[in-house]
């Protein structure tokens, strides 16, 4: 573990030098002890560290089976550290500047078509009451925008313009975008804050949009777990989560005619690359526009 002062000036410098959100800086941390401990077990001081113990260290951690994906994180959070102790004078060189990011595997998403999410949104409101009503209203919000689940579980009202037809999204590294909502998400979220039985707030939680039964914001993992039930009774049996509904959403404006930058935007994606992965039209739509567009087609 990081002694308790480097922690916290670490810490510091994660969210206000890099200005990381609250979760990268989490996992950062928990990254940079990952390696503190497997320093300790070997007999190394933090100040000893060089490239090839670094590289020992990584391929421990391809041993274990983590994904490329938690890899390439925990590069990230360790380079951070170096880049961090190198700034404060602790160490006169930088090893971690060295690791280079494993390449990533390009895995197509899990998508669902709009009559799949339609089935979900009506078995999340079969509950009745106002909670049924709020389940459909994130469900359509997820959908509809394209939020991540933090983003939705911390929506708040100065952030909400319905009569305007958008939101305000507080996206990664304190980042904000603007995102149109549709007729279905506004009618969905109007039925679920005009509902007498809305929960109460407790203090402080004012702003929030959903609320839970106790009167608090949301929490992630109910979201994931009303998702779950949902798709469940609605017979849908692909495995899906909240990110499901974002990357639905991506696809539905890909396949719809939208470029990439515009889904970009509403993404709130740094790197187009990221994007890109939308790309993965159904192949009977474009073998239709091969078959209907391609001149050879013509005869």
């Amino acid at each position: 573990m990081l002694p308790s002062d480097i922690r916290t000036q670490f810490l510091s410098y994660l969210r206000f030098e890099l200005n990381l959100s609250a979760n990268t800086c989490e996992a950062y941390l928990s990254d940079v002890d990952k390696l503190l401990s497997y320093l300790d077990s070997e007999g190394i001081q933090m100040e000893e560290v060089d490239y090839p113990r670094l590289q020992h260290f990584i391929a421990t951690l391809h041993d274990l089976g983590i994904s490329p994906t938690s890899v390439s994180r925990i590069i990230s959070g360790i380079r951070s550290f170096g880049r961090y102790l190198l700034l404060e004078g602790y160490i006169e060189t930088d090893p971690t500047a060295l690791l280079e990011v494993p390449r990533k595997g390009r895995y197509l998403p899990t998508v669902l078509t709009t009559e799949e999410i339609d089935r979900i949104i009506e078995s999340a409101g079969s509950k009745g009451g106002v909670e049924g009503q709020r389940n459909r209203a994130i469900i359509e919000v997820l959908f509809s925008c394209g939020l991540r689940v933090s983003e939705l579980c911390h929506l708040t009202f100065p952030d909400l313009f319905l009569d305007e037809g958008y939101l305000r999204v507080q996206g990664k590294g304190s980042k904000q975008r603007l995102v149109p909502l549709s007729e279905a998400a506004v009618h969905e979220l109007t039925r679920y804050l005009a509902d007498p039985d809305r929960a109460t707030p407790r203090r402080g939680q004012e702003n929030y949009v959903f609320l839970s039964r106790l009167g608090k914001a949301i929490s992630r993992i109910t979201v994931f777990v009303l998702i779950r039930e949902a798709a469940q009774m609605a017979g849908i049996t692909k495995t899906i989560s909240p990110h499901t509904f974002r990357h639905s959403f991506a696809t539905a404006l890909l396949e719809g005619g939208a470029n990439l930058q515009a889904i970009q935007l509403m993404l709130g994606h740094e790197d187009i690359a990221t994007t890109e992965i939308y790309t993965h039209i159904d192949r009977s739509k474009l073998r239709e526009q091969i078959e209907h567009f391609h001149p050879r087609n013509r005869r």
